[in-house]
Order: structure tokens, then sequence, then C-alpha cells
């Protein structure tokens, strides 16, 4: 049997630093310290060649648990919906009115940061109430 391995999640995006930021205050999750013998991620990324400054960035969980977060400068922009997704799990346990409360405002928070909100999806009688959203790039994501 295989063992469990570590994955990061690779965003492709136009701005790594503010993408990845808005995920900070989204998870929760902190911005490493920057490479050894550099104050900030500023200096250290004033020390690369022109092409590569600025052009990824990253983020991780401060438990050690989730995944880290990392963010890719592509020339391209985004013009179809993501192939996968992040559903943030605010509501897990929840039913009802009370799980529509609790994704609404952590909407209203997200909004905030920059997201946008894409429209609340009822419970059917088979999935629970959700509310996709897209982040300051316009990618998809979920409040679950």
């Amino acid at each position: 049997m295989a063992s469990v391995r570590q994955f990061q999640v690779t965003f492709d995006c136009a701005e790594p630093e503010r993408v990845a930021r808005f995920w900070c205050e989204v998870l929760g999750y902190v911005v490493p310290p920057p490479p050894e013998g550099f104050a900030t991620w500023a200096d250290f990324h004033r020390s690369l060649p022109p092409e590569r400054q600025g052009a990824g960035f990253s983020c991780g969980d401060p438990t050690g648990v989730g995944p880290r977060l990392y963010f890719q400068r592509v020339p391209e922009g985004k013009v179809v919906k993501n192939r996968v997704h992040l559903d943030v799990r605010v509501g897990t346990g929840l039913v009802g009115e009370e799980r529509v409360a609790v994704l609404e405002a952590e909407c209203a928070r997200l909004v905030a940061l920059g997201a946008t909100r894409v429209g609340l999806l009822r419970a059917d009688g088979f999935n629970e109430s959700c509310l996709p959203m897209l982040d300051v790039e316009g990618n998809e994501f979920c409040l679950d």
C-alpha cells in the first residue's frame, strides 16, 4: 500500500502575491518567511532577474495540516471554467437556514476582501446548500 504524500495546490494567475494574500485571509494561512539572507520577500524578488521578479508566491497552513498553496504567474488570462476548485468548508455539520446564515456571513467577509459572489445553491435533498464565488482573479471556489 502506498503511503500518503504531501501535495500543494498550484494556481496560474497574473498577480501571484495578490492572489496568495487573498487566500491567506480566506483560509487563515500564512506567508512563509523569506529565504535566508533576505529581510523581506520584496528584497528577495528584487534579487532575481527582471523576468522572474514576482513570478511566484506561496502560503501555507500554520498548523502544517493543510496543503501548501503556490501561485505562479502565467501570461494568459483565465478564459474557461476551472477544472478543479477549492471548497472552503465553513458550514460543515450545519443544515438548513443555520448553514445558509454561516455561508452568507463568510461570503460577506470575502466580498470585502475582493471576492465576487456568484449565487446561493440551496439544498436539494441530496446536496446541502453551498455558495459559489470567484476569487480576486476570477477563479471559482465554493463556500460549503
